[in-house]
Formats: C-alpha cells, structure tokens, sequence
C-alpha cells in the first residue's frame, strides 16, 4: 500500500516542520523525475512512481541523520501501512544491494543494522526499487543535477562513493534510457 498523492505531499510537508532542510527540496526533485521516467516506460505507474520518489527519504523527518534516516522512514512507512513505500525508504540507498555500501555514517545501533541488513536481503528489487535509486542520484535540492556531478557532490560530502555503486547508478541509468528509448535528461528536465 501507499498514500494518494496529497496525502504523500501532506506528510512530506508536515516532515519538513519537523527537521527543516534542503532534504525535502531534493525529495519534490525525486518525486517529478520518477514520475517523468515512469510515464515513459511502459508498464510503469507514474503515480506511484512519483509517490515514492517523494517519500524515499521521509525518516529524515526525525532529524538530522544519515543511516538512521533509511531505518527510521522504514519503520514510520511500515507503522503507517504504507508497506511500498517503507521499501523503498529501505532500498534507494543500496543499489548494491549492500549495507556496507551506504555512504556516510552507521548511526545506529549494531542490532539496527543487523535488521536493516536482513531486512534488504529479503528483497528482490523490482523497478520502483531502481528507478528511485536513479532518481535519487539525479535529484539535487534546486532541480536535476548530471548524475556524475551529483555522485562527486556526495563524494565531497562524505568523503567516499564506492567505485562499484558509482558504475551501478550509470548502469540503471542507461537500463532506463534504453528502456525508454530517450536519453533521461531530455525526460526529467522536459
């Protein structure tokens, strides 16, 4: 299950009064890019899509947080009902598939990560789950960024981006462009 659209726009809205930033900036960017890709691909349900997109970053509603914000908006998505989008609270960090992947700070307790860790070996990636990890490292806080630039950005900030996570946002990347037969910019910035 997920919310309607207003509702989704609702608790983004009531988020950011929680924990004011740029974060929920970036969260509207990865909202209207997931929903431009999925009305080109075929199959694809572009409400939903720009639902998640908007969503996928919602645990930074309990503070400033790195990690912590991925197992706190699964855990609220999940207390809500909102089993789809708690999914993807969990996935759109990983396109790995792999916690130790996650670039920035383990700021939580061993026994969260444990069941992080557990919790996204439960799942097998569908295109919701890929396409709001490309979305998310397309979206900047002021519109959509060159993904490369947008990677070196949070390379900047934290320090590292692992070379293999790096090459797996080019490779779904150009998954989707082929998909949709265009190349992405000339969609998200259409």
């Amino acid at each position: 299950m997920l919310p309607g659209r207003e509702e989704a726009e609702a608790l983004l809205k009531e988020a950011e009064q929680c924990n004011p930033g740029p974060w929920g900036d970036h969260s509207r960017v990865a909202g209207r890019c997931a929903e431009k890709i999925a009305a080109a691909c075929e199959g694809m349900d572009s409400e939903k899509a720009y639902v998640l997109g908007l969503l996928h970053d919602i645990g930074r509603k309990f503070g400033v947080s790195q990690l912590r914000h991925i197992y706190d908006g699964y855990h609220y998505m999940t207390e809500l009902g909102y089993d789809e989008v708690a999914r993807v609270c969990l996935t759109h960090s990983f396109c790995i598939q792999n916690i130790h992947d996650y670039v920035g700070k383990f700021d939580i307790s061993e026994e969260k990560v444990k069941e992080l860790e557990a919790a996204l070996a439960q799942v097998k990636y569908d295109d919701y789950d890929l396409l709001i990890q490309v979305c998310d490292s397309l979206a900047g806080t002021e519109g959509v960024m060159d993904m490369e630039d947008r990677m070196a950005d949070v390379k900047r900030r934290y320090g590292a981006f692992p070379q293999e996570k790096w090459d797996k946002n080019l490779e779904l990347k150009s998954m989707f462009e082929k998909r949709m037969g265009k190349n992405i910019y000339e969609i998200v910035r259409g």
